[in-house]
């Protein structure tokens, strides 16, 4: 099933022609329950992962669990002995380029495939994240049953298999991204008020955030678009290897929407946008770092430069 989000309430660029050059592209993915299979984009879903290859493990020290979590099968009995090895990576999120046109693949790849530890590491509390491009073509025999963690931080890091439903749209930066002028710009009311009654008077204390909220960074899980600023200050991500600006690939979101973005609720999720309830906004059942959001980036000159992430 398809998800459309409604046009915004107002053609922000109509008020603020500056923001007009500053408009990327991002696709939505809409993250919900379902049954994929490793030929299809989802999150937590079986990957792709050919028979012959490693399965990627995290080499971090894990002895810092007091409990193991029963999943994938994995249980301990009270007599279990602590195991301080690598510990098997859990699958995040399948992308094809079919579905995304957005990413920038190497050479014949056609595919991402996203993993992380499920449990959190100094020196940034997080989970480290691993990216693998391949060509589908190639993959001629698939793992039937990838090993599970053994170290869990805690349930939110194993996401709920989740089939996707990409959508593209238009995103403009987060306040915090521009100029000092147009930030007073968007807090100036009387800027606002040739809308009409596009812009409800209640947002007239605050018109900055009307902005922040329901025009300029989609919430939930997308590629590409704007980083969505709120936990720090801006922050530039410079490649390790060139020095490159790096560039927004994936926001691994905690949840869809809340209180504060339902404008954003798809057509055909407002029934559950308009429950008080949390877990419907979270499909994948994902809570990074106990509610954030994790943004990977990657360098534009090169995929085979080392990617970096960011809480937020």
């Amino acid at each position: 099933m398809s998800r459309t989000t409604p046009p915004r309430p107002v053609d922000v660029t109509a008020l603020f022609p500056q923001l007009a050059p500053l408009a990327r592209p991002a696709i939505r993915l809409h993250p919900r329950p379902g049954s994929p299979s490793p030929h299809d984009s989802s999150v937590g879903g079986p990957l792709l992962w050919p028979a012959d290859e490693l399965w990627p493990h995290c080499d971090e020290s894990h002895n810092q669990m007091d409990d193991l979590y029963e999943a994938y099968e994995v249980h301990a009995s009270q007599d279990y002995e602590w195991h301080d090895g690598p510990n098997p990576m859990v699958p995040v999120a399948q992308l094809y380029v079919r579905d995304i046109p957005l990413l920038r693949p190497p050479g014949q790849a056609d595919l991402l495939q996203v993993l992380w530890c499920p449990f959190e590491h100094e020196p940034d509390n997080k989970p480290p994240t691993a990216l693998f491009w391949r060509s589908s073509a190639e993959v001629t025999g698939i793992l039937a049953a990838p090993p599970g963690p053994f170290a869990v931080e805690y349930d939110g890091y194993i996401p709920r298999p989740c089939v996707l439903a990409p959508e593209q749209i238009t995103e403009y930066p987060n306040p915090m991204d521009l100029s000092k002028e147009l930030q007073q710009q968007l807090g100036d009311w009387s800027n606002w008020q040739a809308a009409g009654s596009a812009v409800d008077s209640s947002w007239a204390p605050y018109p900055d955030s009307f902005y922040d909220s329901q025009l300029s960074v989609a919430p939930g899980w997308k590629a590409g678009g704007w980083p969505p600023w709120g936990l720090t200050d801006p922050i530039a991500r410079s490649c390790t290897a060139c020095g490159a600006k790096m560039a927004p690939l994936l926001t691994i979101a905690s949840n869809e929407w809340d209180s504060s973005n339902t404008s954003w609720v798809p057509y055909e999720d407002q029934a559950l946008g308009s429950l008080d309830d949390a877990r419907v906004a979270n499909p994948p059942n994902i809570q990074v770092s106990r509610g954030n959001h994790l943004q990977l980036y990657v360098c534009p000159e090169s995929p085979d430069h080392p990617h970096t992430d960011l809480i937020q």
